[in-house]
């Protein structure tokens, strides 16, 4: 026969409920709060229903709105051209008088030509604010001072293969509702004679709101590292621009490979732990706060495609790909940068060899 037991815990102090026979009630073991087990069940019954409708509307209920999406370009269609890269397989979209010399993913200099079609239109495009020369000067910035980089990266001729590319974003509008809860302490340290007293009160915290959402950004290129996407976040949304083909000359723009339905967790995931985080600032003036549950809902409204601009270069080292990017409108940058490892080594085997040739000479010294 199956059997079920139920916990219950204290609405105060989260602490276990135990029912005396003697009252009838439920007795807290911690706080010693009593309650009537009518009103414990309503309180579980309330949160069950919750948690049940939440479930329902973040499973099935709703989805992300793509109905206004569309694949019209017009006449523009005709003044733009594609690029195929037979090594990584990166389709690139420019007007009819780019010229393109190499692929900003992989750094393969050959890729071929082809005619456009297909692919969605964008709704929105940020134009590069940033040009060429900016780029140039914020990279030698960057890797100024950093000794163990490698020659080749840091050669002229090299940082001129920096390309701008147009990279593609689904936006996403909606709202995020819910509730969390915590265990929080209050330390409190007393002197009673000889005797320091350490006494902690642990509470029970609760916390609900909303928050609303409008253009979150998902990059929908899978040969775009989502941590550089994330990383050089966030773009100016004040200069978003309705799509023209009028941005594009002397540039790339990435053709998405991932739908908006693809990328719709990561949407998720951030409008949630957005308000997830948001909830947490709230719960202030504690020793320690721990999160012991959480229920949170997505209202998931329009989704949006537009292309923000990325300054790009790709570099090998030992066999290794290194890409950098940077944001073609705010100069805010990433990317790993590689290390010259026999420089590395050489200089660390110097400084071992220099430190014990004095270690040698203190020991002489002393004795």
């Amino acid at each position: 026969m199956a059997t079920q037991i139920t916990n219950y815990q204290c609405p105060a102090c989260t602490g276990p409920l135990q029912f005396s026979p003697e009252t009838g009630k439920l007795k807290c073991e911690y706080c010693e709060s009593v309650y009537e087990p009518a009103d414990i069940e309503a309180l579980y019954q309330a949160k069950e229903e919750a948690a049940a409708a939440a479930a329902a509307q973040n499973t099935g209920d709703t989805k992300w709105d793509t109905g206004n999406l569309n694949s019209d370009w017009g006449e523009t269609a005709a003044e733009l051209k594609t690029y195929s890269c037979p090594s990584c397989c990166a389709e690139l979209i420019c007007d009819a008088s780019t010229a393109a010399t190499s692929c900003p993913y992989c750094g393969n200099p050959t890729i071929v030509p082809g005619q456009f079609s297909g692919a969605l239109k964008p709704d929105f495009i940020i134009p590069f604010k940033m040009d060429k020369d900016a780029a140039v000067a914020a990279l030698k910035k960057h890797y100024k001072g950093k000794f163990f980089l490698p020659k080749a990266f840091s050669d002229q001729n090299h940082i001129q293969q920096i390309q701008g590319v147009y990279v593609p974003f689904w936006l996403y509008d909606g709202e995020a509702a819910g509730t969390a809860s915590y265990n929080a302490t209050v330390v409190r340290r007393m002197k009673r004679g000889d005797y320091e007293i350490t006494k902690t009160d642990h509470f029970y915290v609760s916390r609900a709101g909303s928050i609303g959402f409008e253009k979150v950004p998902v990059d929908a290129s899978t040969k775009m590292p989502d941590g550089h996407m994330d990383s050089i976040e966030p773009f100016d949304y004040s200069e978003l621009k309705p799509f023209s083909t009028a941005y594009l000359p002397g540039f790339l723009a990435d053709k998405y490979d991932q739908s908006a339905d693809d990328c719709s967790q990561r949407a998720d995931t951030r409008c949630e732990q957005t308000l997830e985080n948001e909830l947490a600032k709230t719960v202030v003036g504690y020793a320690t706060v721990v999160n012991t549950g959480k229920n949170l809902h997505l209202k998931r409204g329009k989704v949006h495609y537009a292309l923000l601009p990325v300054w790009m270069l790709n570099t090998k080292w030992q066999g290794k790909d290194f890409l950098f990017a940077m944001n073609g409108q705010t100069g805010r940058m990433v990317g790993d940068l590689p290390v010259d490892r026999k420089k590395f080594w050489g200089t660390l085997f110097g400084l071992t060899a220099a430190l014990s040739v004095i270690s040698s000479a203190l020991i002489m010294l002393l004795q």
